[in-house]
């Protein structure tokens, strides 16, 4: 790609953790203020950026690459968890402008 939509719109917040959280996977909220691992099939509320000490910076907002599983498409997607810490496409889940597909990484990059 030559355009770069890194930095747009990133609104990231801090919650506790549930788990095991690992930087540039979906997350989802496990209970009041706190996150864990997505699991497949479910709706995530963002992508940990990172993870530290029992807290994990969470972007909620803004483009995000994500890897993915299966086929994905650029476009509006219904998005979910998927095994592994990645997304896929579902009939539930999260709505996401999709706007770049690296199918040789399995990578996609995303509006949150």
């Amino acid at each position: 790609m030559k355009v770069s939509f890194s930095g747009y719109g990133e609104k990231v917040l801090t919650f506790e953790t549930d788990g095991e959280i690992t930087a540039g996977a979906p997350v989802a909220v496990t209970g009041n203020g706190t996150v864990g691992p997505c699991a497949a099939g479910q709706a995530f509320c963002g992508v940990a950026v990172s993870a530290r000490e029992g807290l994990a910076a969470v972007q909620l907002c803004g483009y995000a690459r994500l890897p993915y599983s299966g086929a994905m498409e650029v476009g509006y997607q219904t998005v979910a968890g998927a095994d592994g810490g990645k997304i896929q496409t579902a009939e539930t889940g999260r709505s996401v402008l999709v706007t770049d597909v690296d199918e040789s990484a399995a990578v996609c990059g995303v509006i949150l």
